[in-house]
């Protein structure tokens, strides 16, 4: 094999469409653009969404809803995790190292899902009402 002897796989390279070359071409004439209308012209086109002056679908439906930028900073933890969690003191730095919790999250509340037994003390961690009653129960604290 010599450089000058490479050449493309066969069918991978496609000749571009030229159009208005002719009839004996297939895209001569309206070079594939029908007839009329604003999508024929040279640079006639329209925004997303528009629909030809009626009011537009997005605009018709009603506004709903609000999604808050900071809840990609709050974060939840079950009581079934802190039971596999070997420490026991825990806090925001030791829930990133074992990759409970994204490395960007500030706030972390433990909710009350699975079973907690071990004795578990948490620093600088929310928890519901449920979740703080079973890790109390189970002798631990939050701080």
């Amino acid at each position: 094999m010599q450089l000058n002897s490479l050449k493309p796989a066969d069918g991978s390279k496609k000749a571009r469409r030229r159009v208005g070359r002719g009839i004996g071409s297939g895209l001569g004439k309206t070079a594939g653009r029908g007839h009329k209308g604003q999508k024929s012209r040279a640079g006639g086109y329209h925004k997303v969404g528009f629909e030809g002056g009626q009011m537009p679908l997005q605009r018709r439906l009603p506004k709903r809803g609000f999604k808050s930028a900071s809840l990609k900073y709050n974060a939840e933890i079950t009581l079934g995790e802190l039971q596999l969690l070997a420490a026991d003191e825990v806090d925001l730095v030791t829930l990133k190292a074992a990759g409970l919790i994204p490395q960007i999250a500030k706030v972390v509340k433990v909710i009350k899902t699975g079973e907690l037994s071990k004795k578990v003390t948490l620093k600088g961690i929310g928890a519901t009402a449920g979740a703080k009653a079973a890790i109390e129960a189970a002798g631990g604290t939050l701080a």
